[in-house]
């Protein structure tokens, strides 16, 4: 654990990320990174983080408790643009450089990014986002639930980029 606490940092959201747009009303937002020394494309980058043995953990709470499956086929398709939708998510907006997913009650946000940096090496980021609802007074909240599994959330999206990143390495 050691070092996905050196690997992993957290940081502000790029100027360009698609996943700014949430940073209002209330919304949790955040943003981790990472860097290899090699490029990386976009593709490549959403293709491994969907297919690490940890992501596979989720895809299968996903097929057997909320009835959408998925495969590494279908996480390359939505990968490499050639489908909109995978598991539990579909795509929300896309760039070159980004990928920014709805989960199917749109309710949170994943966003993932890549920036060549100077001498061949990448930085890969990766933040989500947790929009608010009304409550009966009419104020915007983020709900019970998501304030209790805060902490794992922040945890287990550090789990999530460091597999990505240790996949990609390999």
């Amino acid at each position: 654990m050691a070092s996905l606490q050196t690997s992993v940092a957290t940081a502000e959201l790029p100027t360009a990320a698609l996943l700014r747009k949430y940073q209002h009303d209330g919304a949790y937002t955040d943003c981790y990174f990472t860097e290899l020394k090699r490029s990386i494309s976009l593709p490549d980058y959403v293709e491994a983080f969907y297919t690490t043995w940890v992501f596979k953990l989720e895809r299968w709470l996903l097929t057997h408790f909320v009835s959408k499956p998925s495969t590494d086929e279908d996480a390359k398709r939505v990968a490499h643009a050639q489908a909109n939708t995978f598991a539990a998510w579909s795509v929300e907006g896309r760039a070159p450089d980004q990928l920014l997913m709805c989960d199917f009650v749109s309710k949170t946000r994943s966003w993932f990014m890549v920036t060549q940096l100077p001498g061949g090496s990448t930085r890969l980021y990766f933040g989500s986002a947790v929009v608010p609802t009304r409550d009966k007074a009419g104020k915007s909240t983020l709900g019970m639930t998501y304030r209790v599994l805060m902490g794992f959330h922040k945890l287990y999206s550090r789990i999530l980029l460091k597999a990505a990143s240790s996949k990609l390495s390999k």
